[in-house]
C-alpha cells in the first residue's frame, strides 16, 4: 500500500499549490464501490438532533457514499481471498474489498502488508499473518495490531485510523498489556480479537492540505479565533491592541475551560488502564 515515499508535491503554479501534496494511490481501484455495500449518508454537519449547532466549523463539502465496513469474524466461512483496495472518502484508511469462500463480498480496513490475491484467516487456530484477525492471547508479544475489541464480541473500536498500531506489551493470566497509539498502556482481555498489522495509507499524516478550497471540500467550514472577536462573542476578545487572552486561562465561547481539563468521563473503566498517555508539551 501508499508509504510516507509516494507524496506527489503540486509544482507551485499558484501561490495555493505552493507545497501541496497529494499521496499517490496507483495501487489502488479506479472502479466504482459495490452498491449492495454502500449505502446514502446524509452528515448531521454538525447539528444535532434538534437542529442545533453542536460541532462548529462543519458543513458543506462533496457528496459521498458509506461504505459498510466489516472485521473478519463477521464476513462468513473463512478463508478470505483479498480483491483489490479502494479509496474511502469517510475514513483516513484505505478499505480492501474480500470474498469469503461461499463467494459474498465485504470490505474490511486494509493493512499496510497484504496484497491482491491474499488469503485471510481469523480464529484461535488462524496463522499470525498481516491482515489476520486472532485472540490477543494467541499473539506473541512485540507485533503490531489494529481494530481492537474493548471487551470480547463488541468488534473493532479502536486503532483504525490510517497507519495506526497497537503494540503487544506482555501477557498477564488471561490479560495482555497493549500499548496504544496514544501512549497509552491498557489491559484487555486475551479473548478481544485483534487484526495484525499496521493501517494502510500511512502517509496520511505527510499530506499538506495547502489550499482553503481543499478544506471545503472535506466539510471543514472556516475558524475564526476567539482573539479577533468582540467581548460579547468570545471571553478571549475585546483588548486594545493586546495580544494576550487576558484570563488565566484559555475558555470555549461559553466560558469552559479549554486546556488542562480532564474529559475522561468518570464512569471510564480505569481499572484497565496501566499507563496513562503522556501530556502533548506545547
Amino acid at each position: 500500500m501508499i508509504t510516507k515515499k509516494q507524496i506527489r508535491v503540486s509544482k507551485p503554479t499558484t501561490p495555493a499549490l505552493r507545497k501541496t501534496s497529494y499521496a499517490l494511490g496507483e495501487k489502488l481501484s479506479k472502479t466504482r464501490p459495490i452498491k449492495s455495500l454502500t449505502t446514502g449518508f446524509q452528515r448531521a454537519v454538525g447539528r444535532d438532533k434538534s437542529g442545533r449547532i453542536s460541532a462548529r466549523h462543519k458543513g458543506g463539502g462533496a457528496k459521498r457514499l458509506y461504505r459498510k465496513i466489516s472485521t473478519l469474524e463477521l464476513c462468513g466461512v473463512a478463508p478470505f481471498e483479498v480483491l483489490r483496495f479502494e479509496y474511502d472518502p469517510n475514513r483516513s484508511a484505505h478499505i480492501a474489498l474480500i470474498k469469503n469462500s461461499e463467494g459474498k463480498l465485504f470490505y474490511i480496513l486494509a493493512p499496510i502488508e497484504t496484497k491482491v490475491g491474499h488469503k485471510l484467516e481469523v480464529g484461535e487456530k488462524a496463522p499470525v499473518a498481516p491482515g489476520n484477525r486472532l485472540p490477543i492471547a494467541n499473539i506473541p508479544t512485540g507485533l503490531a495490531v489494529h481494530s481492537l475489541e474493548i471487551t470480547p464480541g463488541s468488534r473493532g473500536k479502536i486503532v483504525r485510523s490510517a497507519g495506526a498500531k497497537a503494540i503487544i506489551m506482555a501477557h498477564e493470566g488471561d490479560y495482555a498489556l497493549v500499548k496504544l497509539p496514544s501512549g497509552e498502556i491498557r489491559r484487555f482481555h486475551g479473548k478481544c480479537l485483534a487484526s495484525v498489522g499496521v493501517l494502510s495509507n500511512d502517509a496520511h499524516n505527510a499530506i499538506r492540505v495547502g489550499k482553503a478550497g481543499r478544506k471545503r471540500h472535506m466539510g471543514v467550514r472556516p475558524t475564526v479565533r476567539g482573539l479577533a472577536m468582540h467581548p460579547a462573542a468570545h471571553p478571549h476578545g475585546g483588548g486594545e491592541n493586546s495580544p494576550s487572552i487576558g484570563m488565566k486561562a484559555p475558555k470555549t465561547p461559553w466560558g469552559a475551560k479549554a486546556l488542562g481539563k480532564k474529559t475522561r468521563r468518570r464512569f471510564d473503566r480505569g481499572a484497565f488502564i496501566v499507563r496513562r498517555r503522556a501530556k502533548k508539551r506545547r
